[in-house]
């Protein structure tokens, strides 16, 4: 027997007249029957024209399968004794000549895959959504070795010294022999209940492994044993509720010399003697991405889409430009006198590095940059989420 709709009505009707005789006067029953306005989503910003000061040539452009759509794996590529190396979900790795763009190799393993490539030692090393880990001869893409870990892998490994050092979702560090595939050992840490999707990759330092971590946290541990040396907070994550307290240090902190820069989700920038662990100076401004260094300039990206210009030495605040706001930059990446960032939209941004100001625009692509470009032997390359790969030079 069906029953009508109104007796299912009944009960919950003399339960919300009972809650409001109870609570009459009560400020807590008013708005209960008032639809909550919704807030208010900033749009993004719109591009304004300029007049340009530098000029940008396209080297080359390739389609290396179709990017990472809605995964929010970052992927980019890495740039290796002439040679770009780069993944997609479902296009497989393979190397390109940084020069010229000529195909040099290509594998597409039976798994998809969702890191970055890690180079180093002639090779590449690559992880999966399932944990899949498989090293390749860089020059060839010949496997070498496969090996697993328990969660996904977003970050590209970290290649050098002998090892490979695999960042899982989960916050574990595992280290694997460079020649062999065997594992050596394992670092963990907590995370967060709430994160910025993606994570840093570990950075490699002589004898150590610079680990950033989605609490806010820089660690720094002994490559050949994953003990930990030090320990330092970049920013804090404190707030009354878990999106206030997003803390995360995803772009891969930068090495210069012996100092680290890494900037924080948490809108915070810190220079880091790289020995020590001691803070150098810190900076309220920052975000999720890589960070940009250049001789004397550190360049940041926000969370709002602000491009930041700090001083090298004493984290001063020199300059900002919010002409990019709620656009979804990418991290920064330097190329001669300019920081460059990616966007939402498919573009490409130089920046003057002296004052911010504009100094270049392309349209590189149809789809999203989400990971910062690379730059090398004067060559930037980016990586858009729609699977176009473009180099970009400088023109005198």
């Amino acid at each position: 027997m069906r029953i009508p709709a109104s007796v299912h009505a009944a009960p919950k009707l003399v339960f919300i007249l009972a809650c409001m005789v109870a609570l009459a006067g009560c400020s807590t029953v008013k708005g209960w029957f008032t639809p909550k306005k919704k807030s208010p989503v900033a749009e993004p910003t719109e591009l304004v024209a300029f007049a340009a000061t530098a000029k940008v040539q396209r080297l080359w452009s390739v389609e290396i399968g179709k990017g990472e759509g809605r995964l929010g794996a970052r992927q980019a590529p890495s740039i290796a004794d002439g040679r770009v190396h780069a993944a997609a979900i479902d296009g497989g790795v393979g190397a390109w000549d940084l020069q010229s763009g000529k195909p040099l190799w290509h594998v597409k393993p039976e798994f998809p895959l969702s890191s970055s490539p890690g180079v180093g030692d002639g090779f590449v090393v690559i992880g999966s959504l399932e944990g899949d880990v498989v090293a390749l001869d860089a020059a060839t893409g010949e496997q070498k070795w496969t090996a697993k870990v328990g969660t996904e892998i977003l970050a590209a490994p970290g290649v050098g010294q002998g090892y490979a050092l695999v960042r899982s979702i989960d916050g574990r560090v595992t280290a694997f022999d460079l020649a062999s595939g065997e594992r050596r050992w394992f670092w963990e840490k907590e995370t967060p209940a709430l994160t910025v999707r993606g994570n840093a990759s570990p950075l490699l330092g002589p004898g150590l492994a610079f680990i950033a971590s989605d609490d806010g946290t820089l660690a720094a541990i002994a490559l050949s044993t994953g003990r930990l040396l030090w320990e330092q907070p970049i920013a804090l994550g404190e707030g009354r509720t878990e999106l206030d307290r997003m803390a995360d240090v995803d772009g891969t902190p930068a090495l210069d010399q012996i100092v680290l820069f890494a900037t924080s989700y948490k809108k915070k920038t810190m220079a880091i003697d790289g020995p020590t662990g001691n803070p150098i100076w810190s900076h309220d401004a920052g975000g999720s991405g890589k960070a940009g260094v250049s001789a004397d300039r550190v360049v940041v990206t926000d969370p709002q889409g602000t491009v930041w210009g700090l001083g090298k030495f004493d984290g001063a605040g020199l300059w900002q430009q919010p002409g990019l706001a709620y656009r979804k930059v990418t991290g920064v990446a330097v190329q001669g006198d300019y920081a460059v960032v990616g966007d939402f939209e498919g573009y490409l941004h130089w920046l003057q590095l002296s004052d911010g100001a504009f100094a270049a625009r392309v349209e590189a692509a149809d789809g999203p940059f989400s990971a910062a470009p690379i730059v090398a032997d004067d060559i930037l390359v980016a990586q858009a989420t729609d699977g176009t790969m473009s180099a970009w030079r400088l023109s005198p």
